[in-house]
């Protein structure tokens, strides 16, 4: 049972970090496209179209500690090896090419910082 609590937590402490990030980008005039694009590569926490014309994948970390290091941190190799697929398939979905752009917004303490282009 305890492992079903702290599963529950961290899910809900990622949804409202999601919330944050949604809100912070429909504010900078983004179009919300998707919200958990599930793949057999993994999710995508946000997909939005820029003012600019760029799909942009965005990972959401959020943390309530740094105990196991930054948001931002967390976002490994591998993790960026599957999003640079999700966005593929994204695109093959679309049945389109569009700019991509990878973005990571990390959540700590209540407060965001939004990273563009973090990873090509």
């Amino acid at each position: 049972m305890q492992n079903s609590q702290k599963d529950l937590r961290k899910k809900l402490l990622g949804r409202k970090g999601e919330d944050l990030v949604c809100k912070y980008l429909k504010k900078r005039r983004y179009k919300i496209l998707r919200r958990n694009f599930t793949t057999p590569f993994g999710e995508a926490d946000i997909v939005a179209m820029s003012p600019d014309g760029y799909t942009c994948f965005v990972e959401v970390k959020a943390r309530e500690t740094d105990a196991f290091g930054l948001p931002a941190e967390a976002v490994t190799r591998e993790k960026q090896r599957r999003y640079r697929l999700m966005a593929g398939l994204w695109c093959e979905m679309q049945g389109i090419e569009v700019p991509i752009r990878f973005d990571v917004a990390a959540v700590y303490e209540g407060n965001l910082e939004y990273f563009e282009n973090a990873f090509i």
